[in-house]
């Protein structure tokens, strides 16, 4: 007697196990982020970086705390800015609750903007976009202020200029300046692009009121100079724990030039570019490489050290869960358009089952 065959049973698409691939932006991150300074510690030796780290002191940690609190207020402030000049309302102890949270997870989670963009969406109402738009607003602030800064710095210096911009630069630029046109004349001509028109001129409306007002351009820009000088305070505090004896007017542009390379968001905290130009600026102008490498490293510690009461605040959030279906409005009323409210929304939790 013969056994009935029994059908195998079929499989679908998604029963059928995948590999799991790596993007390949996080392959170049991690190589970036993570060979370069491999890399550079193997080719000038592991010592000064180890004598660099031994040399922070609890004073060194206390400086660094008290610097990162004055750039982070000067950045939530800058923040409170913008969103005034759009129409939004925002007070300054949120802000900085939210900077210190944002420039945490900046410094922890690959490519250095996820904080930013974890802020972006915390303050976004559907169906209008001005805190979205006011995040970005800030963070372009602040990062044209040092991309700026840098640039005549490199003007200024020739052997730095020689060092670090190459014929790449150059390519980078004509690229970009390509992408613009091709991009503006998508707008203006292509029958589609209407809401993208729309959206463009609302997004240029804000960037005219949140920063280049008489009542917010100069405000903007001056807390940006005050976090600029938080952040340079900072790296002359990493180089003098890494034994740097160079004097201030030669130290400074190198450590502007090493926060430059650590606008493009890359690598996670920056690591990798940073500690590559850093090394490069010192040997630009006679220094000890080692002795930039060693900076570059010292100054990753206490950056992070700096933003470490942005723990606080996720663990307050952690604890406050209960309570997150109340959210705060920071766009006005729709009765009373003419002066925004700071009312706090109540939003009834959907029951379960």
């Amino acid at each position: 007697m013969s056994l009935p065959d029994i059908p195998a049973p079929r499989t679908s698409p998604e029963d059928t196990p995948r590999r799991t691939r790596l993007p390949l932006g996080a392959v170049v991150r991690l190589l970036v982020g993570v060979g370069l300074p491999v890399l550079l510690v193997a080719r000038l030796g592991p010592g000064g970086v180890l004598d660099a780290l031994a040399g922070i002191t609890a004073p060194t940690v206390l400086a660094a705390l008290a610097l990162g609190a004055v750039t982070t207020v000067a950045g939530a402030a800058r923040w409170c800015v913008v969103a005034r000049g759009v129409g939004l309302t925002l007070s300054l102890r949120t802000a900085t609750t939210d900077a210190y949270r944002a420039t945490l997870l900046n410094s922890l989670l690959p490519a250095g903007v996820l904080g930013d963009v974890h802020r972006a969406v915390r303050h976004h109402r559907p169906g209008d976009a001005r805190g979205t738009r006011a995040v970005v607003l800030e963070r372009v602030a602040g990062q044209a202020v040092v991309v700026a800064v840098g640039a005549v710095v490199l003007l200024a210096q020739p052997s730095l200029r020689a060092a670090l911009v190459g014929p790449g630069a150059l390519v980078a630029v004509g690229g970009l300046v390509v992408l613009v046109v091709a991009a503006t004349t998508w707008l203006a001509t292509a029958r589609r692009a209407a809401r993208w028109r729309g959206g463009l001129l609302a997004a240029v409306r804000d960037v005219r009121e949140g920063l280049a007002t008489r009542r917010t351009g100069p405000a903007v820009l001056g807390l940006s100079l005050v976090g600029l000088g938080g952040l340079l305070a900072l790296f002359v505090l990493a180089a003098r724990t890494a034994g740097v004896t160079a004097p201030l007017g030669q130290l400074l542009p190198l450590v502007t030039v090493a926060l430059l390379a650590m606008v493009v968001p890359l690598t996670v905290g920056g690591w990798g570019p940073r500690e590559a130009a850093a090394a490069l600026a010192f040997a630009a102008v006679g220094l000890d490489p080692g002795q930039g490498l060693a900076t570059a490293v010292v100054y990753g510690v206490l950056a992070l050290i700096a933003c470490l009461p942005g723990a606080l605040v996720l663990l307050a959030d952690a604890v406050g869960r209960p309570n997150a279906h109340r959210v705060p409005t920071l766009a006005p009323l729709p009765w009373r358009s003419c002066s925004p409210s700071s009312a706090t929304v109540r939003v009834r939790p959907t029951p379960v089952g």
